[in-house]
């Protein structure tokens, strides 16, 4: 959907040219744009666009800020400091989309029935004390980052399937979490396989469960916009896409497919990922935390409704937020499955 070449590109200049005056098309301008990522596996795509030129191809000057949550880059967007980003949605991302700041344009991260996902953890303090399920989580602290995380979402649909109710506790970032975990503060977690299945090994907390198993198909993460760029810079944006999308293509090919070299792609990767690792360490983690990315940046709309739904059933949004006012559908494919 997004495929887009030296041929296009000097296609569309041409046509531009021959319109008389029509501005230039962002491949001919090199645009400079901003980019919101996190250091994780899952925003590869990204950084694959980046490394192998597809962004150049594109037309577009990329460079990254780095965040440790999401709701951040919401705001970051919704300022205008940065163009685009990919996270999780939550409730500070609706809030902003309600007021007609920020647009959903696509999807990246989801949960895929036979790839490994996100885990649901319990502390060894509590699972020495007995708590060795998530049924038996019931009345004991679940860790968040914030309020109307997506940790919240994960940790509110589970208990909701095990008919228990759990004490959110907020600890800001991640590293917090993971040393509360550890230390037993807290007894239960949901993150990525990167980071859980370590530390599982060494034996900091236990693994008890698949975010999978409770959210079948879920959109984990999205490609997010400025309302302003979706509306006024539809060029620059598909262009983004275009070149994300091709990022994400040789992503899957190499760490989920099986298709394309993979150690070269860990080598890519370790630019952004575990930089404070040497390649040898870093490479096992970086490979833990492969998902699927969504194929053109696919977005599954169904997933996405069952999110907004819950953050108004938590009293975390307005209840009268449409989900078009969340998303805006005419850049990529939306899927229900």
């Amino acid at each position: 959907m997004f495929k887009f070449s030296r041929r296009r590109a000097l296609a569309l200049l041409t046509g531009s040219v021959a319109a008389g005056g029509l501005a230039a098309p962002a491949v001919a301008s090199g645009r400079k744009i901003k980019v919101g990522a996190l250091r994780f596996t899952s925003h590869s795509g990204s950084f694959i666009a980046k490394e192998r030129g597809y962004f150049d191809e594109a037309g577009l000057d990329v460079e990254f800020e780095f965040f440790q949550a999401a709701q951040p880059m919401a705001v970051a967007i919704a300022s205008g400091s940065i163009d685009y980003a990919i996270t999780a949605i939550s409730g500070a991302l609706i809030n902003l989309a309600d007021k007609g700041a920020i647009k959903v344009i696509g999807g990246a991260l989801q949960e895929e029935a036979g790839i490994d996902g996100q885990k649901y953890l319990i502390s060894d303090a509590a699972y020495q004390s007995g708590i060795k399920t998530l049924k038996s989580l019931d009345d004991q602290k679940f860790a968040l980052t914030q309020a109307g995380s997506s940790f919240h979402y994960m940790g509110a649909k589970m208990a909701a399937a095990e008919n228990i109710k759990l004490r959110f506790t907020s600890l800001q970032k991640v590293g917090a979490i993971i040393g509360a975990m550890k230390s037993g503060q807290v007894a239960g977690w949901s993150i990525v396989p990167h980071i859980a299945k370590p530390l599982a090994a060494s034996g900091a907390w236990h693994i008890v469960g698949n975010v999978s198993d409770y959210i079948p198909n879920y959109q984990v993460t999205t490609v997010f916009t400025s309302a302003k760029n979706a509306a006024e810079e539809r060029a620059q944006t598909t262009d983004f896409l275009s070149g994300y999308s091709q990022g994400v293509k040789d992503y899957s090919a190499s760490m989920i497919d099986g298709t394309a070299n993979q150690d070269d792609m860990i080598d890519l990767i370790h630019k952004y990922v575990y930089t404070d690792r040497e390649r040898a360490k870093a490479a096992p983690s970086i490979v833990n935390g492969s998902m699927r990315l969504a194929t053109e940046a696919a977005l599954n709309i169904h997933s996405v409704q069952d999110q907004l739904n819950w953050f108004k059933s938590e009293g975390l949004v307005s209840d009268h937020i449409p989900l078009d006012a969340l998303v805006d559908p005419s850049y990529v494919n939306i899927t229900k499955a």
